[in-house]
């Protein structure tokens, strides 16, 4: 598609985005006087004997300061996905969905794509692209096949995600088979040809993926896992450096041990080295440890109060650093994202969270300390804030913020978001 093309699907999809949003909102205010019937009237509307219909519109403003830049970066963007299911028939079903994304009022960001390398990086492009575009197959007993463009979601997406906070999502042209008929264990075998990025990029790879878990009961559950990436795509993968084969186990789950408390557990290892067209030699080790409690009921204002602490390396072999360049790593070593390539000497995130819900609104407060797992530098501390609410089962509003205190590695640097979205 041709980029002015592009541009104005864009701009198309935005517009049309934002008048479902408006309409939605104008909904939800009228369901705020108590009859909550007028949204199920829309999700029954936008379903049948002919499938369903999904969309979902997410308006965001994100603000950020980087020190070392003479702008600070502001940036609001309206992001729609359209997409159609179709009912099964004969143990087949497919799905399409679109998405575009566009700035509304200002742009004053690098988007990676743009060439505005004066402002601090805000990664979502305007864009607009097939997301998902698949076909499957359940008619064998316990299995589900599933062929085409497709998002994959595996255990905590440290490894293999969607990358969702931004809003061009991250999905794997793919083949796809889950098999559940042992019982508690559960088969997710993959094999993936191309990733959309969310920069709305093909990145070509031969890499089969392999996830095996057991669900323990009341307890938890263990997953092994194998990764074989191979790139095909020496741009997009920095000269292949992203090829790695990755072997790891994890438990995690919780136990309840009183009436209203629940102890809180993972623990995760994973070994990786260099792998296809790589042109290191290396092996490096991945850690992550988390204990915690959980206090479900409180009787009061308060649900959900949970304190955890939390440990996680990523180790390096002479200056070559365990990967995760199909994770979802805005959700690990903090919001700011100062981290999503992990540095030369590995990282050390030490951190601790602590969250809770009020009368509703979810509050999350999370508290970093960064170091070098080779070379013993103190990279630096950062502190992230959020609070959510969700109304009505279709419409969240959210507020975060994000503060990066550098001391060896990077430059202090501080985001916050305002979002709204609406999702049937």
């Amino acid at each position: 598609m041709k980029a002015h093309s592009r541009k104005w699907y864009a701009t198309s999809l935005a517009l049309a985005g934002t008048l479902v949003l408006g309409s939605t909102l104008v909904l939800s205010a009228q369901a705020a006087t108590g009859e909550t019937g007028t949204n199920q009237q829309i999700a029954d509307a936008l379903q049948g004997d002919w499938g369903k219909i999904n969309f979902n519109v997410r308006y965001r403003y994100e603000y950020v300061d980087q020190d070392g830049l003479q702008s600070s970066a502001n940036g609001d963007t309206i992001r729609l996905r359209l997409g159609y299911l179709t009912p099964k028939f004969a143990g087949f079903q497919g799905f399409a969905e679109f998405e575009g994304n566009t700035a509304v009022f200002s742009d004053d960001f690098n988007d990676k794509t743009n060439g505005k390398t004066e402002y601090p990086v805000i990664a979502d492009p305007d864009e607009a692209e097939l997301n998902q575009g698949w076909l499957s197959y359940s008619g064998i007993p316990d299995t589900v096949i599933k062929a085409g463009r497709q998002k994959i979601v595996l255990d905590n997406q440290r490894f293999i995600g969607a990358v969702g906070w931004r809003q061009m999502e991250q999905t794997f042209d793919s083949v796809n088979v889950i098999n559940t008929s042992l019982g508690n264990f559960n088969a997710n075998l993959t094999y993936i040809w191309n990733v959309r990025s969310i920069l709305s990029k093909d990145i070509h790879m031969q890499s089969p993926v392999v996830n095996l878990s057991y669900a323990f009961k009341d307890v938890g559950k263990l997953t092994g896992y194998g990764y074989l990436l191979d790139y095909d795509d020496a741009y997009n993968s920095g000269s292949y450096i992203n090829s790695t084969e990755t072997y790891g186990l994890r438990f995690n789950g919780s136990t309840l041990v009183a009436d209203n408390l629940k102890v809180l557990y993972n623990v995760e290892y994973a070994y990786q080295s260099d792998y296809g067209d790589n042109p290191a030699d290396y092996s490096a080790d991945y850690y992550h440890f988390v204990g915690g409690l959980q206090v479900p009921n409180t009787g009061s204002l308060f649900t959900n109060i949970t304190g955890k602490f939390g440990y996680e390396l990523l180790g390096s072999d002479d200056g070559v650093s365990f990967k995760t360049p199909l994770g979802t790593n805005h959700a690990f070593n903090g919001w700011v994202d100062k981290f999503l390539t992990t540095p030369a000497d590995g990282i050390q995130d030490t951190y601790g969270v602590l969250s809770t819900a009020i009368s509703g609104v979810n509050v999350k407060l999370v508290y970093h300390d960064f170091q070098a797992d080779e070379g013993g530098a103190d990279y630096g501390t950062e502190f992230d804030a959020m609070v959510s609410k969700k109304f009505y089962g279709h419409y969240t509003l959210l507020a975060a913020y994000g503060n990066y205190d550098a001391d060896d590695l990077k430059t202090d640097t501080e985001k916050f978001w305002i979002q709204l979205a609406v999702a049937f």
